[in-house]
């Protein structure tokens, strides 16, 4: 993961819906990324950074995106226990894209990002 420092740092100067958004672009790459066995490492990084903005995030949000930031960061741990199984079988792999996808789509709304 990239240094925790430039992040919690940087971070709080945004506003929630800003942090959300970048969570979501997190989520993104982690889908996009899963289609390749060899994008592990690549995969991984977002993974873990994305725990790290739930924890600078949830303080300051509203509290139904709070209740769905624990439930994404429950979501990441679980993957994180299981990743080398989940890495070593295609479909397991296939299923967390389509997951991170999902929350990557739905959390901008949550966060009024959209409308």
């Amino acid at each position: 993961m990239k240094d925790r420092s430039a992040i919690r740092e940087r971070y709080p100067r945004d506003e929630v819906r800003i942090r959300i958004g970048g969570l979501a672009a997190n989520l993104a790459r982690v889908n996009s990324f899963s289609n390749h066995l060899g994008h592990r490492n690549v995969v991984e990084n977002p993974v873990e950074e994305s725990k790290f903005v739930i924890e600078l995030a949830a303080p300051d949000a509203g509290l139904e995106l709070q209740l769905r930031l624990i439930e994404l960061q429950l979501q990441l741990a679980r993957w994180q226990l299981a990743w080398s199984s989940i890495w070593a079988d295609a479909v397991q792999r296939d299923r967390v894209a389509d997951e991170a996808q999902a929350w990557s789509t739905d959390l901008p709304r949550l966060a009024g990002l959209l409308r």
